[in-house]
């Protein structure tokens, strides 16, 4: 049997870790920056790009038109932003220039 998760809850968790627009996110993947970091699939799109794209589609979509499966992208989403916070997560820009 299948367990059922809350479509609510992992909603606002998704919102709340996903704290960027769509419009911001689609500019930063777009980026030199992000370009420039990025691990790509042989030679082709890098992952966290199209991971990306995906949240972004669902960030246009009205909350009523979500779908199972983006409910469960939703909560692979805030588990890994969760693990990569806990494994420190981004560092501030300052201590990244002063860091050898």
């Amino acid at each position: 049997m299948e367990e059922k998760h809350d479509s609510k809850g992992t909603y606002k968790e998704f919102k709340h870790v996903v704290n960027m627009t769509a419009s911001a996110l689609q500019k930063r993947f777009k980026s030199e920056e992000s370009q420039s970091v990025v691990q790509k699939r042989d030679g082709g799109e890098a992952t966290s790009h199209g991971e990306g794209r995906r949240i972004v589609e669902m960030l246009h979509k009205k909350k009523s038109d979500l779908t199972d499966d983006d409910c469960g992208h939703m909560r692979k989403v805030v588990g890994y932003v969760h693990r990569h916070l806990k494994q420190g997560g981004p560092q501030e820009k300052d201590t990244e220039e002063e860091s050898p």
